[in-house]
């Protein structure tokens, strides 16, 4: 199975989703969004693999996302993906790509639906555990 994970290594969310999918056995290609952005045309398509609008994947926390000035309802999808290219920080993670589906896995247990042979359980890095994809 091909599994490819949008990642940002500073984020606790996006290391356990990477160690959840490597521990099913997968290797996957890991794209690291913050020095690899994808371009306007991947970004679009994962945004409508997710069924989600462009606002719904702005991440607000530790963005430039209340100076810049988004929490006006006044910008369009496709400004929204302007700045989401201007500001990769902006882009919540983490998005894993999988044959099973597009997922943005926040929380980290929702990649476990994408995988062939997804863990029994894991111990996140804050001692939470998950057991069968449920916490």
């Amino acid at each position: 199975m091909s599994v490819t994970i949008y990642h940002n290594p500073s984020c606790g969310t996006s290391r356990n989703t990477l160690a959840m999918i490597r521990q099913s056995g997968e290797e996957p290609e890991v794209i690291e969004y913050l020095l690899t952005p994808p371009s306007r045309a991947r970004l679009v398509e994962l945004i409508a693999a997710l069924g989600i609008s462009a606002r719904e994947l702005l991440r607000e926390k530790g963005t430039p996302y209340a100076e810049l000035g988004l929490t006006d309802p006044k910008w369009s999808d496709d400004e929204l993906i302007d700045f989401m290219l201007a500001h990769p920080i902006l882009i919540n993670r983490p998005i894993v790509v999988t044959a099973k589906g597009v997922r943005l896995c926040r929380p980290s247990e929702l990649v476990l639906d994408l995988l062939d042979r997804p863990v029994d359980s894991f111990v996140k890095e804050d001692g939470e555990v998950v057991i069968s994809g449920k916490t």
